[in-house]
């Protein structure tokens, strides 16, 4: 082979391409230099690589938010008629102690986290809802926390799953296949008899078939003891269900306009189900157990949580027969920040109404909200946070204080102010400096953890 010849010109570009993309640029240069990865963006170019959503682009403004912003007007929601929010905001209260970032408690009686101490010391199933945006999609951060609140109180399973996934094998606490549904979301013009929580739901395009495996990736998430399918069919349905390696067995369900459960008990650690009924309305699956804790993950690309607005009320109490709240966590804020926006008071009074209507959906649940994660921008060359992330945090403590919930700060608990440097320094959050990986997920889910140990005792 003569020198300079195309193959060995190849091998030495292959070779160059490889060692770039396992240098610590971002550690090095102290989060000037983005770290990447020219051998997985090839891979993923020519589709060798799949199973992971792209965060290349900085998130975009939610158009449900807005639309707010340009009417300016409350949202009328029946609840607030007649019952004024209240507009008066109290001193911040101190949050961190020594390394210990502390829930602040805006509850109207300083009660906390009562109704979910209540539940775990009933012995029964306590229930968390994560209720939020890309941020903890694919079960980032969410795996971890249930992950450390089972592990202290005990329980089984990762509970919500929902019918279709665009990113299989990007969740590493379960893994989701099958196809032939059409999902509906809160942000588009669908029918909000039928918007729960998790603000989507599906129907079959035909024959659909959803299967769900659990994985080794955590203590808890291998197996379970309940595998529920919650749905609405209007028509008398047969849906096929099975567990581990057993084949399809078929369930007559009869039509009815409420919410149904279909259960099937024992230790698994494979669920499917399949129906061909067009007229069905699927809301996912639930995988847990009757004791300790379980922890769903309800995460919506895109969204800035204003359509939480859109949640049924009766439908929530239908699914509360089932699947009930003892607290839920709201997760929102990158999709509703922009660098050069400062006042978020429209983002403010929106969430109040969010955080009264979901109050109203589960009247027995505990509700925290959480600020928003730093989040960094370029400034010339260096990378620092960006400059209106305080200004959120404000707007978001605001709407607890004035709804009366929980509220925990996600930047003071990652480090505050250009806290995101070091974060991306140490591969705890991707190159679009927002959205967290798995390692910086685990290290966030720590943080809360704590704190909410710290609040129940």
């Amino acid at each position: 082979m003569k020198k300079g010849s195309p193959v060995i010109i190849i091998i030495v570009a292959v070779a160059i391409v490889a060692i770039m993309s396992l240098l610590p640029l971002s550690e090095w240069s102290g989060g000037r230099i983005k770290d990447f990865s020219l051998v997985s963006d090839i891979m993923k170019e020519v589709g060798i690589m799949e199973g992971a959503p792209s965060y290349e682009t900085t998130e975009d403004i939610d158009p449900a938010l807005i639309q707010a912003q340009t009417e300016n007007e409350p949202i009328d929601i029946s609840h607030d008629k007649g019952e004024p929010i209240d507009t008066i905001i109290s001193p911040v209260k101190p949050s961190r102690v020594g390394e210990l970032v502390k829930i602040e408690d805006y509850t109207t009686l300083g009660v906390g986290m009562s109704n979910f101490k209540a539940a775990l010391g009933e012995g029964g199933l306590a229930r968390v809802a994560v209720v939020g945006d890309s941020y903890i999609e694919g079960d980032i951060f969410t795996q971890d926390l249930r992950a450390l609140l089972q592990e202290a109180y005990g329980g089984e399973g990762v509970g919500y799953v929902n019918m279709h996934t665009n990113f299989p094998g990007f969740r590493r606490s379960v893994k989701q296949s099958g196809d032939g549904w059409k999902t509906f979301t809160a942000n588009k013009k669908i029918d909000r008899e039928y918007i729960d929580i998790a603000e989507q739901y599906s129907t079959p395009t035909g024959t659909a078939k959803s299967l769900y495996e659990g994985t080794s990736a955590f203590p808890q998430t291998k197996s379970w003891s309940r595998s529920r399918f919650l749905f609405i069919s209007p028509d008398d349905v047969t849906i096929s269900v099975k567990t581990d390696d057993s084949e399809w067995e078929e369930r007559n369900i009869s039509g009815s306009p409420s919410v149904q459960c279909l259960e099937v008990g024992g230790p698994v650690s494979k669920f499917g189900i399949k129906t061909s009924a067009t007229s069905l309305i699927g809301f996912g699956v639930w995988l847990d157990g009757s004791t300790g804790v379980s922890v769903d993950c309800m995460s919506s690309r895109g969204f800035s949580g204003i359509t939480l607005t859109k949640v049924n009320p009766d439908l929530s109490r239908e699914m509360a027969e089932y699947i009930d709240y003892d607290l839920i966590i709201l997760e929102f804020g990158i999709n509703a920040m922009s660098a050069k926006q400062k006042d978020y008071s429209i983002y403010c009074s929106r969430m109040v109404d969010v955080i009264n209507h979901v109050r109203l959906c589960y009247p027995d649940a505990d509700i925290l909200l959480m600020g928003v994660g730093d989040r960094g921008e370029k400034v010339g060359s260096q990378v620092k946070s960006m400059s209106t992330a305080s200004a959120m945090i404000s707007a978001q403590r605001d709407a607890a204080r004035r709804a009366h919930c929980l509220f925990w700060d996600t930047r003071e608990a990652m480090g505050g102010e250009n806290a995101v440097v070091e974060w991306s320094g140490t591969g705890f959050i991707n190159k679009d400096y927002i959205h967290l990986t798995h390692k910086g997920g685990a290290r966030l889910a720590r943080e809360l953890f704590n704190a909410i140990q710290s609040d129940l005792k």
